[in-house]
C-alpha cells in the first residue's frame, strides 16, 4: 500500500443522495432549531465532479463558507442497471458498499433550505470524498449491524451503528428506482448524529484547514482526508467573498 496511490474507487454516472434515514440525526436537528425538519425520503442528485478519493485533500473555499461540516455515510454501489423494481427485487441490485464523507457548507445550506432545497452546499469541488474501496455485497451479508465512527484530529465526533437506520436499503433502492439506476451508480443512506452544526458549540467543531478527518465503517475500512486552505490547494489567495 505504501507504494501506491488510491483514487476514488468509482466515478458513477449518478449519485442518489438520500437523507433523513436516521432518526437520531433528525432529533439533533430538532434540538438545534435547524432551519427545517429532517424527514425520511429526502433525495437529490449530487455532483460527480466533486468526488475525491482517500487521502485526497478537501479544499476549504473560505470565500464561500465559514461553516464547513462533515457527515459519515454508508453507501450502496449499484451492481447492475435497472428501473421500476420492487423491494423484493432490490437486493439483487446491490453490488457493494463504500464510505462517503458528505462535506457540507452549512451556512450555504441554511440559505438554500429557506427555499426548501439544498444541493450546491454539498456539491462544491472536493466535497465528495469516497473510499477507501468498494467491499462487495457478499462480504457484508448483514449491512444493518455495522459500527460507524467519524473522528476529527483523533476526536470522536460521530459514533453509531447502521442498526439505527429507520428504513431498509431495499426500500430506498426501490423507492427511487423509477429514476433509473446505472451499474456503478451510488446511493447514499444518510448520516448519524454528531455533526458540527447540531453540536452545543458548532463554531468549535466546524472544520478548518489542517484538520484530518477519519471516517470508518466496520467491515469496509477507513476513509481519511485532510482539509487544506484555498491558497494551499490552488496556489493563489481566495477570491473576494461571494454570498450565496
Amino acid at each position: 500500500m505504501k507504494d501506491v496511490k488510491l483514487r476514488a474507487p468509482i466515478i458513477p454516472r449518478k449519485i442518489f443522495h438520500t437523507a433523513g434515514n436516521y432518526a437520531e440525526h433528525a432529533h439533533e436537528g430538532d434540538r438545534s432549531n435547524w432551519v427545517a425538519a429532517i424527514k425520511p425520503w429526502i433525495v437529490f442528485f449530487q455532483n460527480v465532479d466533486a468526488i475525491i478519493g482517500p487521502d485526497d485533500p478537501i479544499i476549504y473555499p473560505e470565500h464561500l463558507t465559514k461553516e464547513l461540516d462533515y457527515e459519515i455515510e454508508l453507501c450502496v454501489v449499484l451492481g447492475r442497471s435497472g428501473k421500476h423494481f420492487s423491494e423484493a427485487e432490490a437486493k439483487d441490485y446491490i453490488g457493494g458498499y463504500v464510505i462517503f464523507n458528505d462535506i457540507t457548507a452549512r451556512d450555504i445550506q441554511r440559505r438554500e433550505m429557506e427555499s426548501a432545497n439544498f444541493s450546491f452546499s454539498k456539491s462544491i469541488d472536493t466535497f465528495c470524498p469516497f473510499g477507501p474501496w468498494i467491499v462487495t455485497a457478499d462480504e457484508i451479508p448483514d449491512p444493518y449491524n455495522l459500527n460507524i465512527e467519524l473522528r476529527v484530529n483523533g476526536e470522536k465526533r460521530q459514533v453509531s451503528n447502521t442498526s439505527h437506520m429507520s428504513v431498509t436499503l431495499p426500500q430506498l433502492l426501490s423507492k427511487f428506482s423509477p429514476a433509473g439506476f446505472s451499474a456503478g451508480d451510488i446511493l447514499t443512506t444518510g448520516t448519524v448524529s454528531g455533526v458540527a452544526a447540531f453540536s452545543a458549540n458548532p463554531q468549535a467543531w466546524y472544520l478548518k484547514p489542517g484538520d484530518v478527518i477519519e471516517a470508518e465503517i466496520e467491515k469496509i475500512g477507513m476513509l481519511r482526508n485532510r482539509v487544506i486552505s484555498w491558497e494551499e490547494g490552488h496556489g493563489v489567495p481566495a477570491p473576494a467573498f461571494q454570498k450565496f
